[in-house]
């Protein structure tokens, strides 16, 4: 497994907001300590859960900034969605100065003619103008762009891209990525799918879920190889929460739950996205609680 981005939990955290739609800055390194306190391998900054086109280039890079302040030993990415280049290359570079570990980079979008030799350039091109190690972020749902395992399998030969994540939902990627992965890190974005590729070697998870339930998460990761069977038992007793706050529009539905826990002062979102529904909330909170997800102490 790689050295760089040792096996574990890495949650996407969500960026706390003022009701102005301003980052709250203390609520953010306290929920950083809190992930820290709560197993964490790393911390990831400003990506789709941290509503992270949404933030600019600036915020991200301070969001780096405090991530890494307090981090100590957890691994910090950075989240880059950009289809500039120049964004791009600024926000890795701005972001491995503060500390960064390495930088979760969507596939250009914007480009709906760009062809699968331009991608593969377009990550070529990055890679030769930063020296911060890239993850490739497979989500299609958001991007319109499908990183298949064989399109994967060329974008692992470029120096200075160490992996995947690969939030597609779709089981069938997980042996093909194993397949061509050439040793990289591989990181499951949908939590429901976890044990299938634990079972086949995979890093861990970059997670919204962790967000609030990244001891659990931590807890299966680190038992995998010694008990596989109790790994499995904690994920079946926690799957249809996670099945249930994965149902509802991210990362509102997080947020709000997260506020009601306790760990961020509101659950306010940057506009266009507003509220999740309220009934949803109650049910994902009381599916939490049932099954031993704790609330903190509310500082609200």
């Amino acid at each position: 497994m790689s050295e760089l981005l040792p096996v574990g939990v890495y949650p996407a955290m969500v960026t706390p907001m003022h009701v102005d739609g301003q980052i709250d800055q203390p609520s953010f390194v306290r929920l950083a300590s809190h992930l820290r306190s709560k197993n964490a391998t790393g911390l990831v900054v400003a990506g789709t859960t941290g509503e992270g086109p949404s933030l600019s280039s600036v915020e991200k890079r301070d969001l780096v900034k405090l991530a890494v302040s307090i981090a100590g030993d957890l691994k910090v990415i950075i989240g880059v969605a950009t289809s500039s280049i120049e964004e791009a290359v600024w926000l890795c570079s701005q972001s491995q100065k503060a500390g960064a570990t390495a930088a979760l980079v969507m596939p250009p979008s914007f480009y709906k003619e760009s062809t699968r030799e331009g991608i593969i350039s377009w990550y070529r091109t990055l890679c030769g103008r930063t020296d911060l190690p890239i993850l490739v972020y497979n989500y299609p749902q958001r991007t319109g762009v499908t990183i298949d395992p064989f399109l994967m399998s060329s974008l692992f030969q470029i120096d200075g891209i160490v992996g995947l994540k690969d939030s597609s939902g779709d089981s069938t990627n997980i042996p093909q990525y194993s397949y061509f992965s050439h040793g990289g890190a591989l990181f499951n974005g949908n939590e429901t799918l976890l044990p299938r590729s634990l079972q086949l070697n995979w890093t861990g998870t970059i997670s919204g879920a962790a967000n609030i339930c990244c001891e659990w998460l931590s807890e299966i990761v680190s038992a995998w190889k010694s008990n596989e069977e109790s790994a499995r038992t904690k994920h079946e007793w926690i799957s249809s929460a996670l099945a249930l706050l994965r149902s509802g529009h991210q990362p509102m539905l997080t947020k709000a739950v997260m506020f009601e826990l306790g760990l961020i002062n509101t659950p306010a979102c940057r506009l266009p996205l507003t509220e999740a529904p309220r009934d949803l909330v109650s049910s994902v909170l009381e599916l939490l609680l049932e099954r031993g997800i704790q609330s903190v102490s509310k500082s609200h």
